[in-house]
Parts: structure tokens; sequence; C-alpha cells
């Protein structure tokens, strides 16, 4: 068993849909378009306009978010209208403490070590 398998809350995200949560928010811009959706849905033309860029770019960047699993589009008429979908997320961030506390378990005790071998002038 992988250590991704051993987390619950992972038990339902493989390994490859993980790796795409964090391809797409690799990129400055899709962090960006997720906030604004954190705060309602957006056409996509409203994701684009803070950026400057066309239609077509913006399109790219919410098929790399939807092919992650972090947002879902609805066609309304002619407008693509986009909402954030926090499950992946949770999923990332339960994968992202994990790890943290697996970090913290080990080098609180070197801190400690560090520590206290300040005080030791031998």
């Amino acid at each position: 068993m992988n250590n991704i398998q051993a987390l619950p809350i992972l038990g339902r995200m493989n390994e490859s849909a993980l790796d795409g949560v964090f391809r797409a928010l690799s990129d400055p811009t899709r962090r960006a378009m997720l906030a604004q959706l954190a705060t309602g849905e957006r056409s996509i033309g409203e994701l684009a306009a803070p950026f400057a860029m066309s239609f077509a770019a913006a399109s790219k960047h919410v098929k790399v978010l939807e092919g992650a699993g972090l947002i879902q589009r609805r066609v309304q008429g002619r407008s693509h209208i986009c909402r954030i979908d926090p499950a992946p997320l949770a999923a990332a961030d339960a994968w992202l403490r994990f790890y943290e506390h697996f970090w913290s378990g080990r080098l609180d005790p070197l801190e400690d070590l560090l520590r206290n071998s300040k005080g030791d002038t031998r």
C-alpha cells in the first residue's frame, strides 16, 4: 500500500487525479481564477477579464481546472458558467497535512537537539 492509499480522504482520489490537482494549481493564473470562483460563479469571459487574455486562452485554463475536477462548467445560452468544486482541494489539503504532520514529527526532535546543543559549549 502506498502513502496516498493510507489517507482515508484520498481513498476515492487516485494518484493521477491528485497530480492533476497540483498541476492545475501550479499556474498563478489558474489559482487566481479559483480565487474569483471562491466568491461565486463566473463566466469564462469574467474569469479572463483581470488578465487581459482572450476567451480562447482563458478557456484553456478553464479546461485544465475542469480536468482536475476543481471546477464545473455549465452552458447558459451562449455563456459558459463556471463554479468551484472544493472536493479536490480538500483532498489535496489532506495530502499536504499528512506530510506536514510527518515532517513536523521528525523536525521537532531535531530542533530540540539543536536548541540544546547551543547551550553545550564542550
